[in-house]
């Protein structure tokens, strides 16, 4: 599907291969595995009650399919722009500057987010400081350590990933301990199901939202895959692991959180995984909660920290931003680009101490859908250059399955989950204010453009 290396090597800046697959594997699995499943999977129950189980399966199967289109186009193409650089060679550089930009305003703001969950965790769990003095703290640390080198966030990754992962391990082993009547405490059976949807398909329809927006951050393998020894091989092996495991982690925890918690309890809104496990009898392996939530957020946060600055290091290099985003340390890390991406937190954290949430809530509001966007312009994308890649009698190492048809079966389920966005009240405006952001980039990015082919 082409040759990136001029895109990310070019001229002002290189980045250094310092990942490996089991990285990006726990890359993934990091950025993905946050507050959705510690806290959306009882909000996705309470909508739907056991019905959720459908709505994670609808999901999880738009999700497997786009990030096998995703994997397709990484591995026969990796660059640090990921899917910003496959829509622009698929639509053009318009659409290409807006998937960039809007991908990396929507990180830069997630970051911030995370940095203040974490530190109103613990907050919660030692006190101490203040939880905006916790939050400048994390913004600090992990802007040092993004800044040490690739090999080194990627080992640091994949410890914090690691830790989320053993516990989510635990806890499925646990609940269905519990569930099989293994433990002291009696096990509820099949008792606790009810009524398959109580709130009916209005109630799958609010939860298919609040699931979709769960996986969020599971596209970054691609933006990492640049910076992985043997990139095509690995990228593919990685896609082909992640998605299952990931599948499997939410899926099994939901299973049993919703048979030992029935619909109507105020802990699946509160705390799931802590009411499981109080349920069961461990009020001590439950006490420990909150220190993995705290850590799976530093930990989505190291990655997207991580994933918007190599986005901004290829739009320098593409040239649409400035070049000064290319300059890169003698580790090979874009420390410009890097500083640029924390910048957003180090000023969202302190206006959250004089004016509360409602600057990171409407910014959280303005760039909410950009998952949508971003999946709808990766399956897009994958149709237009798989095309383009037959016409030229191209091998590809990793292919889409079924395609086209399973291509636009995604792009229609998609489109599908807009629809039904638009007609839910809480999430109608978050819908409409991407839609609007995501035009204006394109416009500025087509203006650039031209702009720029006179120039050059």
């Amino acid at each position: 599907m082409g040759d990136s290396a001029r895109d990310h090597t070019d001229a002002d800046g290189h980045l250094k291969k310092g990942l490996r697959p089991r990285h990006l594997i726990m890359m993934s699995l990091g950025s993905a595995i946050g507050a959705g499943l510690f806290v959306g999977s009882g909000q996705g129950i309470t909508l739907a009650g056991p019905a959720a189980l459908l709505s994670y399966a609808i999901i999880g199967l738009i999700i497997v399919s786009v990030m096998r289109m995703l994997g397709e186009l990484a591995a026969a193409d990796p660059n640090p722009g990921a899917f910003s650089y496959y829509v622009g060679k698929a639509l053009g550089p318009g659409a290409g500057f807006m998937m960039g930009w809007l991908w990396w305003i929507q990180m830069t703001v997630v970051v911030a987010a995370e940095a203040l969950a974490a530190a109103e965790g613990l907050n919660g769990l030692i006190g101490v400081l203040p939880t905006w003095a916790w939050a400048l703290i994390f913004m600090t640390v992990f802007s040092v350590l993004n800044l040490s080198g690739a090999a080194h966030f990627g080992e640091l990754e994949f410890w914090l990933a690691l830790i989320k992962v053993l516990f989510i391990v635990v806890f499925l082993a646990l609940g269905a301990a519990y569930l099989f009547g293994w433990l002291s405490e009696p096990s509820p059976g099949l008792s606790n199901v009810g009524e398959i949807m109580p709130n009916g398909i209005g109630g799958i329809s609010a939860a298919l939202l609040v699931i979709a927006f769960a996986f969020g951050g599971i596209e970054i393998i691609a933006v990492a895959a640049a910076e992985t020894d043997d990139p095509g091989p690995s990228v593919t092996k990685a896609i082909r692991t992640i998605v299952w495991r990931i599948l499997i982690f939410y899926i099994g925890s939901v299973l049993v959180i919703m048979l030992v918690l029935p619909v109507g309890d105020e802990r699946l809104e509160s705390g799931p995984f802590v009411g499981v496990l109080e349920q069961a009898g461990l009020p001590a392996v439950a006490s420990a909660i909150g220190a993995v939530i705290v850590i799976a957020l530093l930990s989505s946060m190291n990655v997207n920290l991580y994933g918007a600055s190599r986005m901004l290091f290829s739009l320098g290099a593409r040239r649409m931003a400035p070049r000064t985003a290319m300059r890169t340390a003698d580790n090979g890390v874009p420390w410009v680009a890097v500083l640029a991406s924390v910048l957003v937190g180090f000023l969202v954290v302190p206006a959250t101490y004089f004016w509360g949430s409602q600057v990171l809530d409407k910014l959280l509001s303005l760039v909410g859908s950009t998952l949508l966007v971003t999946w709808m312009a990766i399956t897009v994308a994958q149709i237009v250059l798989r095309r383009r890649a037959e016409q030229d009698g191209a091998t590809l190492p990793m292919k889409m399955w079924g395609y086209p048809y399973l291509s636009w079966l995604t792009f229609a389920a998609l489109v599908g989950i807009v629809v039904l966005g638009l007609t839910t009240d809480a999430v109608r405006g978050q819908i409409i204010s991407t839609a609007v952001l995501a035009i204006l980039l394109w416009g500025a990015g087509t203006i650039s453009h031209r702009r720029s082919m006179r120039w050059w």
